[in-house]
């Protein structure tokens, strides 16, 4: 089981930290626009959007840290994929929400495992 844990770790890590950085400088556009537009459809502002890249961050670096800060870190990640599940099916369709629902269930194991 640790083994399929660390891959739900790297999987997090890597899908937070793209989508984390992308929300705090906007590297690559097309994506941030995207990202931005479903913040304006939730009434939500561009510095929402920037606190949202923060804990991202946060989240998917602190989750290798051992002790209280990891833990911290995937509680961080189950918190944010747990608003955005909710947002997008409150707003949009259930599809948009399945990346959401995936990094639910991954950090929900993480934490359980953990």
């Amino acid at each position: 089981m640790n083994a399929v844990v660390t891959v739900m770790m790297v999987l997090l890590s890597v899908f937070f930290i793209f989508a984390g950085s992308i929300k705090l400088i906007g590297w690559q556009k097309m994506i941030f626009e995207k990202q931005l537009e479903f913040f304006h459809s939730y009434g939500l502002n561009r510095q929402i959007m920037a606190l949202v890249g923060v804990v991202e961050l946060f989240g998917a670096t602190a989750i290798w840290l051992h002790g209280t800060l990891g833990l911290l870190g995937a509680i961080a990640l189950l918190g944010i994929s747990i608003g955005a599940l909710s947002f997008h099916l409150r707003f949009d369709t259930c599809k948009d929400g399945i990346p959401a629902t995936v990094t639910s269930i991954f950090s929900g194991t993480v934490i359980y495992f953990g």
